[in-house]
């Protein structure tokens, strides 16, 4: 299977210092993309962006969400109904906090990015929930 880029959809493998090192992540963000936190809600710098372009995994730079499929879901964090590609994100049943949820992580390097909820607009009727600080945008 291919990304968006061209290259294969693979686990990026890295040590706890390289993401911090060469991802120049900073504590917040090693903590929700490595350590599958979260920010607080209507905290993070994209929740209530408008900005038109893509919004890449803040980790290895791969193509995840357009600002075409963003909307303003109330949650306080960026919501979308769908990802770019079917394959750029993996979801994983997550029990934590005495919850049921689905949890989304890129395909490419396993970066905790949020979660996925039914209650979305149509048409896919989805919420994709996730945490500014796992993402960047690039402006169109």
């Amino acid at each position: 299977m291919q990304s968006s880029e061209g290259f294969s959809v693979v686990d990026v493998k890295k040590s706890d210092a390289e993401w911090k090192d060469e991802a120049g992540l900073s504590d917040e963000e090693f903590y929700i993309c490595r350590q599958k936190g979260t920010e607080r809600a209507f905290t993070g710098r994209y929740w209530d962006t408008k900005t038109d372009g893509t919004y890449k995994c803040r980790c290895c730079g791969e193509p995840l969400f357009d600002s075409d499929t963003k909307y303003d879901s109330g949650s306080g964090w960026p919501s979308f109904y769908q990802p770019v590609a079917g394959e750029v994100v993996d979801e994983h049943r997550d029990t934590t906090h005495g919850m049921i949820r689905t949890e989304v992580t890129c395909a490419r390097c396993g970066s905790h990015l949020g979660h996925v909820f039914p209650d979305g607009p149509q048409p896919t009727g989805l919420r994709y929930c996730i945490n500014s600080a796992s993402l960047d945008l690039e402006e169109r």
